[in-house]
């Protein structure tokens, strides 16, 4: 009785003592019952309805991208040095890419992923991003997007970038297409991990005792919450697991860490990586609180191979990181596309993916139309998310020019099993993973030379400038 005379005082606003006593004298009314009645149905109806979440017709975007990350590091590629739980279920609950390949080194990857275009159109120099460039933050703004970044940026520049590039300043992530940011690295270092440097719309600010991974994913959070209603596209390169190597906050050394040691150390490398994961199921488990999973494309991917100095076990083998080179083990990194009802739970993708697919196909996801072919290099696997492989690539070109680093200069093509260099080099990768033997194309069977022909005129038709 005291809990509906307590819905019956909210339902007909009385809030006073005085009004409550009264009302517990109307109680013995004949009248009440009918009241007791209309309450019971009204709580009824609040309980059993619940309001639908309201869904834009185009789907919302999120693609997180994590820094150095090779493919043999995770569970659902048969690692098994690190724990991936959350990245695992992603691809059990959606579709696993078994050969995705990006560039060996970070800023050329990022470029080629922003753009849709490869290196050799527009790649000015180490950590910069061309000013002049459209970006997929433009192209999803103007289709009607809210645009959000948290994470690295490191496509603005410093004074020794720009002399590489020629004096020539990068990008802020405003000119870059996005509405709102939250990132390390823009024009102020200091650290990505604890007590970082981050810079918003609000400034730059150190956050003493916090940890730069956790504020990306609660500012990325606050965006999902505040965007809701909108479509929304979300990138977050992430700056797990990147060097140095140190505690998170699952650790408890990470209390009394002093970020200012210069600790770098490998053996904090496993941690980071289940960090990561952790992190990447904190952003699905918030799509799914929205109660928007159904209209929400999820996309994780490696933005090069894992760091020389780290081994790890994968498939009963020994895989040590490659970043900066451009074998397999540099190159090779997780792809997983996840959106309830839409992608085929337990698929498995064996088709051929790059850096240039990934501006295609999120504005084909967004818009149900092709972008122009001579504004991108890039295939749209959009269509194959729901299960249409029939314009699969055949081969993936690479034109890859650090300006960083002792790293040199290559160009090549390549298929599944294939591979040729510019300057002649040509292996079969089947047998040859780590590119020690490279083959004599005389004597190879027709079909073999045939492809080598083929791959020539891939390189013939993408010059080393434009």
């Amino acid at each position: 009785m005291i809990f509906l005379l307590d819905q019956i005082s909210n339902l007909i606003g009385i809030k006073s003592p005085k009004g409550y006593r009264s009302l517990r004298i109307y109680a013995n009314s004949t009248f009440f019952c009918p009241l007791i009645a209309a309450v019971l149905l009204t709580v009824s109806c609040k309980e059993m309805t619940k309001p639908e979440p309201v869904r834009s017709k185009s789907p919302n975007i999120i693609l997180v991208m994590a820094d150095d990350l090779g493919f043999e590091t995770l569970g659902t590629y048969k690692g098994s040095s690190y724990e991936t739980p959350n990245l695992d279920q992603l691809a059990s609950d959606g579709m696993r890419f078994d050969h995705c390949y990006s560039t060996p080194l970070c800023t050329p990857s990022r470029v080629q992923l922003m753009t849709g275009r490869y290196n050799h159109r527009n790649y000015i120099g180490f950590g910069l991003l061309d000013p002049n460039e459209k970006t997929f933050a433009h192209y999803l703004k103007e289709a009607g997007y809210k645009t959000f970044v948290a994470g690295k940026w490191q496509l603005f520049g410093n004074a020794n970038q720009q002399q590489l590039a020629g004096d020539r300043k990068g990008t802020t992530p405003e000119k870059a297409g996005f509405d709102d940011f939250c990132l390390w690295q823009i024009d102020h270092r200091g650290s990505r991990y604890k007590n970082p440097t981050l810079s918003s719309k609000a400034g730059t600010i150190v956050y003493g005792d916090e940890f730069g991974p956790d504020i990306f994913v609660d500012r990325i959070e606050t965006f999902m919450d505040d965007n809701k209603e909108d479509p929304f596209f979300i990138y977050y390169p992430m700056v797990l697991t990147h060097d140095p190597f140190v505690p998170t906050p699952d650790n408890e050394k990470f209390k009394s860490f002093d970020p200012t040691l210069k600790v770098n150390d490998t053996a904090y490398f496993g941690e980071m990586v289940h960090y990561m994961d952790k992190l990447v199921g904190r952003i699905r488990t918030k799509v799914e609180e929205l109660g928007i999973q159904d209209n929400t494309l999820l996309l994780f991917v490696g933005d090069n191979g894992t760091d020389r100095d780290v081994t790890s076990a994968n498939d009963g083998k020994t895989i040590r990181g490659n970043k900066g080179y451009t074998s397999d083990a540099g190159t090779h990194v997780p792809l997983i596309a996840f959106w309830d009802g839409k992608i085929k739970k337990e698929s498995i993708n064996g088709n051929l993916i790059d850096f240039t697919d990934f501006l295609p196909t999120v504005l084909e996801a967004a818009t149900q139309s092709k972008l122009d072919s001579t504004l991108t290099d890039g295939h749209s696997f959009y269509p194959q998310l729901l299960g249409d492989d029939s314009e699969a690539r055949q081969w993936i070109f690479c034109h890859y020019e650090p300006h960083w680093g002792n790293f040199s200069p290559r160009r090549y093509v390549q298929n599944t099993k294939w591979k040729l260099y510019e300057n002649g080099e040509f292996y079969n990768l089947e047998n040859d993973i780590t590119e020690q033997n490279p083959l004599n194309t005389d004597v190879q069977p027709k079909t073999v030379r045939e492809i080598h022909d083929q791959f020539q005129k891939v390189l013939a038709k993408y010059p080393s400038t434009p």
